[in-house]
């Protein structure tokens, strides 16, 4: 393989940078404006409300966002976040368009998203639009690396991003809080949200609302090297959230959370078009109810929630209009028992996904239905913790058993270690088996083994000198992978095997110096994920990576941060792509530099905000998806008041 070397290369590096915590150099540091990996013993840090994750996944890699960086990001969607601030590739088609995201060389479809808990991917496609994610109603976000799929349910391949929203928290005094947090950028950006919070000894009732519109008209450079302005390009979005929770006895919380929204975009015309007269209309509803009883050692949760999707296209030119509506049922029971050096968890989830077929006048439909158990435990004063993982999962007439075995060991006081070993499953989605015309009722279900190691280390180089730094290695063979062929027409197929391996570094270098301080980071992920086998004769994808799968992807961040201000320049590198499955063709590798800046001031004890971030500074012109132009330099502003 033309890459081994290097992958060699990159491993041994990583493997070299362990000794660090035995010594006092200054090494190659990391992103400041991530918190730090999760790790457990003495190294723990909890960055997830989820049991599942911060409890029974010792040897699962998880990065958590840090809220200085949310607070920045506010405005945009997590797909803007992901790609400045995450070693993953995001996959978008350009300003406020689709985006999807592909982790350790995993597939859109392979990656879940769950929001508090609930997988929000849509029924039909099974992938989830991140830049429909607004981070004005989200309030904590993090990325789980590698397999779960014992804990999280089949599908999830390649990790998944938890989206989550504040626990609710009573107060014997009653509280109130207002937030308004207005935006206006390039392009003709508006954006406006609020957010109210009420909180007394039994009653906690948080409402958020967004509004958002943009002409995204940006400038850039045709196929003949001329410049023009992108048409057909305009957005507006709104929504809102609820969350009610009320507090039945000091052991029990009962909750009701509902999330709308909705999105009008245009569609502009790729490089290969002369004009585009497409549209899509995006809504979402999403409804939560959930219970949790604490008391003791012992924890019982329920929850049930009702997801609907709906998607209008229309292409005007040629007079196309296509409707899809999808609805997801989703309800889980759980029970957990916890003692100082013991933890055992058993849940039942149940998941109904269906979709509406106008052009047969028929619904389709998949059901899910699982038990799950684990068990961890800590020894070796507390430095050594395991757990075991299993699930079996019933989807329609298919069953599957997803065993998952994880640990980690602190070896040292400033290092940790950590495995994990899990098995893989993902059943076709609804749109591969059922899409008019072209689904594949023949498709077989992905399945196959993740394995992923590495380590966390935190050492004080100096008294003022923090040095925090991880690094992984993750290996993954997956059979019967799915993927669309065709041309002109893109029908899903099995293409045999599929093996992914690489790795992924973060650090973070931190200095107090007096009121300063001072960060630098940088992260890093190297992926081949190449066709190992294939069912179709003479396949030129043997021995080749798979389609928008970079093989580099990194970012670096600098800045600091003295007094109220926040300073920040963050760098991300993506490299080349290959857009065709024999590698015949290929996208260049960019970069970007972005600034983002954020001034806190009381003003007659009121909390005010000011941020602003500039993106592409040095104007590159660059496309991530092929004939998708991406804007130039471009900037958005923005002020929050806390009035009370």
């Amino acid at each position: 393989m033309k890459h081994s070397s290097t992958y060699k290369c990159i491993y041994a590096a990583v493997l070299f940078i362990a000794l660090l915590c035995n010594t006092r150099i200054y090494a190659q540091s990391a992103r400041d404006t991530l918190s730090e990996v999760k790790v457990k013993g003495k190294m723990h840090k909890h960055i997830t409300n989820n049991d599942k994750i911060n409890v029974f996944s010792p040897g699962q890699r998880v990065q958590g966002i840090d809220s200085t960086t949310l607070q920045q990001y506010r405005l945009q969607s997590a797909a803007n976040l992901l790609t400045q601030q995450v070693p993953v590739f995001v996959k978008t088609y350009g300003f406020n368009s689709l985006a999807t995201f592909n982790i350790r060389g995993a597939s859109p479809a392979q990656s879940q998203v769950l929001w508090n808990g609930i997988p929000i991917q849509n029924a039909s496609l099974g992938i989830t639009d991140i830049s429909l994610l607004p981070l004005s109603l989200i309030d904590k976000v993090s990325m789980v690396y590698g397999s779960s799929s014992a804990m999280l349910g089949s599908g999830n391949v390649g990790g998944a991003l938890l989206i989550e929203n504040d626990i609710p928290h009573f107060d014997s005094a009653r509280k109130y809080s207002l937030d308004i947090n207005g935006g206006v950028g390039s392009f003709g950006q508006n954006q406006l949200s609020i957010k109210s919070t009420y909180s007394d000894d039994r009653w906690y009732i948080s409402a958020k609302v967004f509004d958002q519109a943009a002409d995204n008209d940006f400038t850039y450079k045709s196929n003949k090297n001329v410049e023009e302005k992108l048409s057909n390009a305009k957005l507006h979005g709104a929504g809102g959230l609820l969350n009610v929770a009320y507090k039945i006895s000091d052991y029990s919380t009962i909750g009701f959370t509902a999330w709308y929204q909705q999105y009008d975009r245009q569609i502009p015309p790729a490089l290969f078009e002369s004009i585009s007269l497409k549209a899509q209309m995006d809504n979402s509803l999403r409804l939560m109810l959930d219970w949790q009883r604490h008391k003791d050692r012992t924890k019982w949760y329920a929850k049930t929630a009702f997801i609907q999707d709906g998607i209008e296209f229309n292409d005007n030119a040629i007079g196309i209009l296509s409707i899809s509506h999808t609805q997801q049922y989703f309800q889980e029971l759980g029970w957990e028992w916890q003692t100082l050096h013991h933890k055992f968890m058993i849940f039942s989830p149940l998941q109904f996904s269906s979709i509406d077929r106008p052009e047969l006048q028929d619904t389709k439909q998949q059901t899910k239905v699982a038990l799950a158990s684990a068990y961890a435990f800590t020894t070796l004063h507390e430095k050594l913790n395991i757990a075991v993982n299993l699930r079996g999962e019933s989807i329609n007439d298919l069953s599957v058993a997803l065993p998952g075995l994880n640990a980690s060991y602190q070896i040292l006081p400033c290092i940790l270690l950590r495995a994990n070993a899990q098995r893989t499953y993902r059943a076709p989605t609804l749109n591969e088996l059922y899409f008019v015309p072209w689904g594949n009722t023949s498709l077989k279900p992905e399945q196959g083994w993740n394995y992923d190691a590495g380590y966390s280390l935190k050492v004080k180089l100096t008294e003022d000198i923090t040095l925090i730094h991880d690094a992984a290695i993750f290996d993954r063979l997956i059979h019967d992978w799915i993927i669309w062929l065709g041309a002109p027409i893109l029908t899903p197929h099995n293409i045999a095997t599929v093996h992914s391996h690489g790795t992924e570094t973060e650090s973070k270098l931190q200095w107090q110096l007096a009121k300063w301080q001072l960060h630098l980071g940088l992260n890093s992920s190297y992926v081949l994920a190449t066709t190992q086998s294939s069912y179709i004769t003479g396949d030129g994808s043997i021995g080749k990576q798979i389609p928008y799968t970079p093989h580099y992807n990194g970012q670096l961040n600098v800045g600091f941060t003295f007094h109220g201000l926040y300073l920040n320049y963050n760098h991300t590198f993506t490299g080349y792509r290959y857009v065709t499955a024999d590698e015949s063709q290929y996208l260049s590798d960019y970069s970007t530099g972005n600034v983002q800046l954020m001034y806190n001031i009381h003003m007659h004890k009121h909390p005010i905000r000011f941020n602003i971030q500039c993106n592409n500074i040095w104007d590159q012109h660059y496309q991530v998806v092929a004939y998708r132009p991406m804007p130039g330099i471009n900037w958005l502003a923005g002020l929050q008041l806390n009035l009370f």
